[in-house]
């Protein structure tokens, strides 16, 4: 009987379907991103598409569960391997999340096309990595609180700083284009040089308002 030859994959053509499928669910959504353009961004036939991925969805899934662990799974590390109070944990995840998307700078409107469509919830609720993320922002949020009692801040309730602190690290990036046109069109270059500046701005703006200063 005469064996079967094993084909290998070529990884390189793997990354650039995830690389294609990335950008096109990113722009269009996963039901508007039709697999044919996924090839075609990819540089390679439908035949070589199928043999790589038996469908949208799997590859949709793929892409997904990549995306999300390189959004969270640093955060979760840092955490673990640095048990500390929030709020020494605060210029880390800032300075973490911008360098982050700063070099994946597509990444929140990914994440943002999952959370909408629910998928991140139905399928990745019992995740582990999602678990220790509901733990540790459950805890974090009464840190928060309990130190907003302290300082007798009545007037701004805790949600508006796990709010601020999301928007002021994610909003810029999803908006760019815009904030560059109307910050005297000033260069993709001279965009990520403020980005950085803030890695030292937000966190003492969310301790002002936790602090009510």
């Amino acid at each position: 009987m005469t064996k079967k030859k094993k084909v290998t994959k070529n990884l390189s053509t793997e990354e650039k379907i995830k690389a294609s499928a990335k950008k096109l669910f990113t722009q269009k959504g996963f039901l508007a991103t039709h697999t044919r353009e996924i090839a075609e961004g990819a540089g390679i036939n439908m035949a070589m598409l199928n043999y790589y991925f038996r469908s949208k969805q799997k590859l949709f899934d793929i892409v997904m569960k990549e995306n999300l662990f390189l959004f969270l799974g640093g955060m979760v590390e840092n955490i673990e391997n640095n048990p500390r109070p929030f709020e020494e944990h605060l210029d880390y995840l800032v300075s973490h999340y911008i360098d982050l998307l700063l070099e994946n700078p597509d990444l929140p409107l990914f994440v943002l096309s999952l959370m909408q469509s629910g998928k991140l919830t139905r399928e990745y609720k019992d995740d582990p990595l999602f678990r220790k993320i509901a733990q540790w922002s459950t805890s974090s949020f009464k840190e928060i609180q309990g130190i907003m009692v302290k300082e007798k801040v009545k007037d701004v309730h805790p949600f508006h700083v796990v709010a601020n602190m999301l928007s002021l690290i994610i909003f810029p990036f999803i908006a760019s284009t815009l904030l560059m046109a109307r910050s005297g069109n000033i260069t993709r270059k001279e965009f990520e040089q403020q980005m950085i500046k803030r890695k030292k701005l937000i966190p003492g703006w969310i301790r002002s308002i936790m602090h009510g200063k």
